[in-house]
């Protein structure tokens, strides 16, 4: 049986992939995003950013995996995730702080911005990545407008501090999303149409991968 590797601490992640059928191998990356980011080309796109810190996240599992010498190495699929928020044509991570958290409200309510998902599947078998494919989707948010003591009382949570463009669908965020045009499954930060395609790029079925199938 191939085994699935979730390189992402993301809880919204693996709960999307165990709803799904499929219950993956943890491990995380210490992946330095902001390096990985930096040292891209010039000129690179908003979609070649987030793919390429997907790789960055998935080749840093995989060589964590040879180094351990885990038997998962046998046969197994690493899927590498990155999520940002593109408004006014600036990628918005992880806000981190409430200030911060507050300014990115203060720009996105009321409007829309593209939520981009970047994903990377690497194939290993016998310690060896035999396959890899990478892509990334896009799916536009239309934000509402909170009240300012419903917007103060969202950051207070801590909900939004840790999340790319400082808000969820799948929780107290999702209070103050009007409506999506895209994959939702994407926005809660792993894509599962486009893992779909990714998966089989490797040559893996998701009903391989399905628990008690």
């Amino acid at each position: 049986m191939t085994e699935f590797v979730l390189g992402s601490a993301s809880p919204a992640r693996l709960e999307v992939l165990r709803s799904a059928g499929v219950h993956p191998l943890v491990r995380v990356s210490d992946v330095d995003e902001d390096a990985v980011a930096a040292a891209l080309p010039p000129g690179t796109t908003p979609a070649g950013v987030v793919t390429a810190l997907a790789r960055a996240k998935a080749e840093a599992v995989a060589a964590a995996l040879v180094a351990e010498r885990s038997d998962v190495i046998a046969d197994c699929v690493v899927v590498g995730c990155d999520s940002m928020l593109l408004v006014d044509g600036v990628l918005q991570g992880k806000p981190l702080t409430p200030a911060v958290a507050r300014e990115r409200w203060a720009a996105m309510a009321g409007r829309s911005a593209d939520l981009l998902t970047g994903h990377c599947v690497l194939r290993l078998r016998d310690a060896r990545t035999v396959a890899e494919t990478s892509d990334c989707s896009r799916t536009t948010v239309h934000f509402a407008k909170p009240e300012p003591e419903e917007l103060e009382a969202y950051l207070a949570t801590g909900e939004p501090l840790q999340v790319a463009g400082a808000f969820t669908l799948d929780g107290r965020g999702g209070w103050f999303v009007d409506r999506i045009e895209g994959d939702p499954s994407s926005v809660i930060g792993i894509g599962l149409p486009l893992l779909r395609r990714l998966l089989a790029g490797v040559g893996v079925g998701v009903a391989q991968l399905w628990v008690g199938s």
